[in-house]
């Protein structure tokens, strides 16, 4: 990500507040993603239970 270098915003203040910034963005994107990872599992698993109940009902 690239930042404009302006006068008044490359404070230290800005700068930490930036940095605090990216990484809050970073923990909600990682947290997304297991959830993300998560749901696929639950869906696969719910998809194959419902193949083995149509078998079941085949029988």
């Amino acid at each position: 990500m690239k930042r404009l270098a302006v006068g008044p915003m490359t404070t230290p203040e800005y700068n930490e507040w930036w940095v605090k910034r990216i990484n809050e963005l970073e923990i909600i994107k990682q947290d997304f993603e297991w959830r993300n990872v998560e749901l696929k599992k639950k869906i696969e698993q719910i998809e194959e239970e419902k193949m083995n109940l149509r078998l079941d009902a085949d029988v």
